[in-house]
């Protein structure tokens, strides 16, 4: 094995030296026709000169091709920039040889040294010329002979004729393994239209039909679109997976490996490219002061959200950060990704929101001056069977958290809260509507400056549908749905948790911030894409399925309640809910009586829920007969007091 080490440095070195050899080899054979063509193509010229000045050409070539570095290029991924360094090369040895001349002119260190500028001059060309060419000579014959076994499968159209397309051809050609053809480029610039690129048409993007597609035979589509506006993104690619073609899509520039882009980079389009928003401009340095020098403390922290909001706290100045999860496996992996990435300033902790006493102690011991509660449960499903749990983490165990944030003299608590609490169907939803009013509550004793942020589906989090569809393509569908008109709102990771610390740095207590969250996508013309960008067809491949509404789900997300307005901010998107005021001992009390009879195991909860929160009607749940039995004895039943603001 050693030996076979030993061996294949030897020839990757000899390789080195190869080139470095054939160069200066080369640069002497254009010194030697410089000569022959500036005596007008005859060898009427004193050669003893020729031989006395030909091995310090080669010498001056040979201090100025290791200088340079030309010879390092792999010969046969030969580019612009190994072109470059040639010139630079032979510029240097020019520079070199007439320094010499001069030289020696001036000392006369050897006799009959003189060397016309006109011959230098042609030298400089032809070698770089013969140097240039010989590479390219090389590159084409190593292809030839490596593209014998490796027949053309897929011919490939690009679209953008930008900078970015001309790399992605490149790529594609210069991968030792690629079977596929570069068949043009697509744009919407007419200047470029009809013109071609390294040997490759321009196609304007109207010819793009599913004639042109079927005459080219084109298999594959790759978009090399830098800063694309993603719903002009989400329009193109919508009109390619009409057609039978793969769909793939070049990487942002700051992903390429080393700045250079990579076949293996070119992925197929994901569902994702096509929702992803345009990230919100937030005032960074409001964040940054308001988290300077300051000890924070993120519960839920190795959640979607939560793990979001730990790597952007971490970009900033603060004294402390503290971790609290109680799912060890996602802390650690979070824990060794910060590590990686050189930070070091934090405290993971394993620990459960609702252990008060554990809680009170990491209050004690770090003291923090931020808290950003994103630990819930929020799977609607599951939560609409396990109330108990539902109460225990997303009333009891957000309570926990606020009363002792207000113990400890905590400046400000960020509350993460859902679309889903706005007029609840399910537990789930009610569940943090009524966190919600309890932090409103909390507000009012003027201690702690209480905030709470509202905002929908995230993309890539844990539950999230698309995960879901992608494991069901892969198995062989079908798609399940719940509903042909079901619509969700979806935003990115990385906004919502911007919208948090904005939340944080902006609020003043006792404010609901709402996101804009843009149009919201119908789940059926989400399954049908995903199925498309799959390279299937929709029936025939891969079929959706309807199962029906499952409990407590809607049709359609809300972000404010019946009766609540907005109020802008100094950022366009991001809103304050103007909601109503309460009666806020009244509500504390029927709070703090959910949770003990919860503790009990009582079956009243879910009533005591409704009581609590009068807009929450149950959907497609077993709870709905509460709302039955509701109706009934309305005039008999205790209602919250409530005053519009």
């Amino acid at each position: 094995m050693i030996q076979n080490y030993i061996s294949h440095s030897a020839n990757r070195y000899a390789s080195k030296w190869l080139v470095l050899a054939i160069d200066v080899i080369s640069a002497c054979i254009a010194f030697f026709l410089s000569y022959f063509i500036r005596f007008n193509l005859s060898f009427k010229f004193d050669v003893d000169k020729l031989y006395i000045q030909l091995p310090v050409v080669a010498l001056i070539s040979l201090v100025a091709f290791l200088i340079v570095g030309s010879y390092k290029g792999v010969v046969r991924h030969t580019g612009v920039r190994d072109v470059y360094n040639i010139f630079n090369a032979i510029c240097l040895s020019s520079i070199l040889m007439i320094t010499v001349v001069l030289i020696n002119k001036e000392f006369g260190f050897f006799e009959n040294f003189t060397i016309f500028l006109g011959i230098i001059i042609i030298h400089s060309l032809l070698a770089f010329i013969g140097l240039t060419a010989s590479r390219y000579i090389f590159k084409a014959i190593y292809e030839s002979y490596a593209s014998r076994d490796l027949k053309v499968n897929k011919n490939v159209l690009i679209y953008g004729a930008g900078e970015s397309g001309i790399l992605t051809h490149n790529a594609i050609t210069n991968h030792s393994k690629s079977r596929s053809r570069v068949v043009g480029y697509i744009d919407n610039d007419n200047q470029k239209s009809g013109k071609q690129i390294n040997g490759v048409k321009v196609f304007h993007k109207d010819m793009l039909t599913g004639d042109f597609i079927n005459k080219q035979n084109i298999s594959e589509v790759i978009f090399s679109i830098q800063n694309i506006d993603p719903k002009k993104l989400r329009a193109l690619v919508e009109g390619m997976v009409e057609f039978n073609v793969q769909v793939k899509i070049v990487p942002p520039v700051e992903d390429w490996i080393n700045g250079e882009l990579r076949a293996s980079q070119i992925k197929q389009v994901q569902i994702e490219d096509l929702l992803d928003r345009a990230p919100i401009n937030i005032k960074n340095q409001k964040i940054e002061m308001q988290l300077k020098d300051k000890v924070v403390l993120v519960t839920g922290g190795a959640g979607s959200i939560g793990s979001e909001i730990v790597r952007q706290i971490c970009s900033y100045d603060y004294k402390s950060l503290i971790i609290i999860d109680q799912a060890e496996s996602a802390l650690y992996d979070l824990q060794q990704e910060l590590k990686q990435n050189g930070y070091h300033n934090f405290i993971p902790i394993v620990g459960d929101i609702r252990d008060k006493n554990r809680l009170n102690a990491i209050f004690q011991e770090h003291k923090p001056h931020m808290v950003f509660h994103a630990a819930a449960y929020k799977h609607v499903p599951l939560m609409e069977y396990n109330a108990y749990e539902a109460i225990k983490i997303n009333i009891a165990g957000t309570k926990t958290v606020a009363d002792l944030s207000v113990n400890h003299k905590v400046e400000k608590f960020v509350f993460v809260s859902t679309d889903k609490a706005v007029n609840p169907t399910n537990v789930m939803g009610a569940s943090k509507r009524i966190a919600e009013m309890y932090i409103s509550c909390m507000e009012q004793e003027k201690k702690t400056k209480f905030i709470t942020t509202r905002f929908g589906n995230v993309l890539g989090s844990n539950g999230s549908v698309i995960p879901l569809f992608r494991k069901q393509i892969e198995k062989g569908g079908p798609l399940t749905l719940t509903h042909k008109d079901v619509t969700r709102y979806f935003m990115t990771i990385p906004e919502a948790s911007q919208l948090v610390l904005e939340a944080g740095a902006m609020g003043e207590g006792g404010e609901i911030f709402i996101f804009d969250m843009g149009e919201s996508i119908k789940i059926f013309d989400l399954a049908k894409n995903m199925i498309k960008l799959s390279g299937l067809s929709y029936p025939e491949d891969i079929d959706i399925k309807i199962t029906g509404l499952r409990p407590g789900e809607k049709l359609y997300e809300e972000l404010l309640a019946n009766g609540e307005n907005t109020l802008p901010t100094y950022h366009k998107k991001i809103k304050i809910s103007k909601v109503r005021e309460l009666d806020y001992a009244h509500v504390r009390s029927k709070i703090d009586e959910l949770c003990v009879t919860n503790m009990f195991f009582s079956g009243d909860t879910v009533k005591l829920m409704k009581i609590i929160v009068p807009e929450f009607v149950s959907r497609n749940s077993e709870f709905c007969d509460l709302d039955k039995k509701e109706q009934k004895t309305t005039s008999n039943k205790p209602t919250l007091k409530v005053v519009e603001s």
